[in-house]
């Protein structure tokens, strides 16, 4: 089965939140990106992307035929999308230790594990 893992950056510290990743030292940040390269490199993982930081999005909606746009993210900036990847897994127990493995999990975020539609 295929999942989707959806990871919440919350508090933890990313490249993009400078002022967050400087309190990290230098090791710590090596090790971070060494952790999320062993993932990516983890068989049946199809790495995902990095989002931007939630500021630099635009929340589009319709509304009575018309298109409607907001600067910033549809959540609170805590709760925003930081990034995702897919793993293909033999199940559930799979998945979760694998998100277990993500940085932000243990850094103030949280992965959220969900299985794939496959019609």
């Amino acid at each position: 089965m295929k999942y989707m893992l959806l990871i919440h950056q919350g508090s933890a510290p990313t490249p993009y939140s400078p002022e967050e990743w400087a309190r990290l030292s230098e090791d710590e940040q090596q090790a971070v990106a060494a952790d999320y390269q062993a993932i990516n490199q983890t068989p049946g993982v199809s790495p995902g992307l990095q989002l931007q930081p939630p500021e630099s999005a635009t929340t589009v909606r319709m509304e009575d035929g018309r298109t409607l746009t907001t600067d910033g993210p549809f959540v609170a900036v805590k709760e925003a999308l930081g990034g995702y990847l897919v793993f293909e897994a033999d199940d559930l127990d799979a998945a979760i230790e694998l998100a277990s493995r993500i940085p932000a999990a243990r850094m103030g975020g949280a992965v959220e594990v969900r299985p794939i539609a496959e019609w």
